[in-house]
């Protein structure tokens, strides 16, 4: 009764204090507390570097603690948000620690940020992340034949550019057979003409705008898209993630979506954390598909919702 007790008082002291982190920006402020609570399943870091010669270029990869029943664990490669002008991957642990629970190792990947990181810097090196993540991750029990990629925000388009447009995998020797589905919360998808500042500053400077937008690279032959998104986004409109299914979906591409009526564009990420995981409405479907893609036949295909959810 007392321990149940303080768990709901640091619950609702948390809730506050997350409320104020949002809106100061400060994702290491919520990784703080989401640490202080329990876990069925602890992680452990497995390795952790610089890809390239940029201090934002920092990786590190995430492993559940034990060994795995059934073999090599599966990996899901996330990229953090910010506008492409703030975050970095070590403020985002409570993604890995939310991910190691369902038997996921988790890279976290960090990328140059503007002005250096303006486009395509963000894309190179997403897919240079993604190769660190795979050239260390058979070393420590994952496997790697077949990988989830998931993003929050600019880390979703980041993601969301990796699936549709091929030569920033081939650019960095990854083979594209291997990303089995790729998770998009919150992404940008088709914003031009650039309203934001952040979107000005990281893509406005790009001759052809069109190369800059996701939508415009919808194809059947990319890897099977889950995109999430909450109605009451105004960072980034869920028509966002209307368009680019429907684009996908002309195309004969698999692609599915999960709305949450009345969330905003912070509470989607806040979902994958353990004090305001919300019964798991964000959590689960994006592990459940998330468990479709990194199947290890090669010839399963990740399975997405055929309609649209609102939850």
């Amino acid at each position: 009764m007392i321990a149940a007790l303080v768990v709901g008082l640091l619950a609702l002291a948390g809730f506050g204090v997350w409320r104020w982190a949002v809106a100061a920006g400060s994702a290491g402020t919520l990784d703080w507390i989401d640490a202080r609570f329990p876990r069925s399943t602890t992680v452990d870091l497995a390795a952790q570097g610089l890809y390239g010669s940029d201090p934002a270029q920092r990786a590190e990869l995430w492993v559940p603690a034990g060994e795995e029943a059934d073999g090599a664990r599966p990996l899901v490669v996330f990229v953090h948000g910010g506008g492409w002008h703030s975050g970095a991957a070590e403020e985002y642990r409570f993604v890995a620690r939310t991910l190691g629970e369902a038997g996921f190792a988790t890279a976290l990947i960090g990328y140059r940020l503007v002005p250096g990181g303006r486009f395509p810097a963000m894309l190179e090196d997403t897919a240079a992340g993604i190769r660190w993540a795979q050239d260390r991750a058979a070393a420590v029990g994952v496997r790697t034949n077949r990988i989830a990629l998931a993003g929050h925000s600019a880390g979703a388009y980041n993601v969301l550019m990796m699936a549709l447009d091929p030569q920033w995998l081939a650019a960095a020797g990854v083979p594209a057979e291997s990303i089995g589905g790729v998770v998009s919360m919150a992404g940008p998808a088709d914003f031009y003409p650039f309203t934001s500042d952040s979107a000005r500053n990281a893509l406005g400077h790009v001759a052809d705008p069109a190369i800059t937008q996701p939508i415009a690279f919808a194809r059947a032959g990319a890897p099977p898209l889950l995109l999430m998104h909450g109605t009451a986004d105004t960072v980034v409109r869920v028509r966002n993630a209307r368009r680019l299914a429907a684009a996908v979906e002309a195309q004969g591409g698999a692609v599915g979506t999960v709305e949450f009526d009345g969330m905003g564009h912070a509470g989607i990420i806040m979902g994958l954390s353990r004090p305001l995981a919300q019964g798991g409405i964000v959590r689960d479907p994006m592990i459940e598909f998330m468990r479709s893609a990194t199947a290890p036949s090669p010839y399963a295909s990740a399975s997405v919702p055929v309609q649209r959810e609102s939850r």
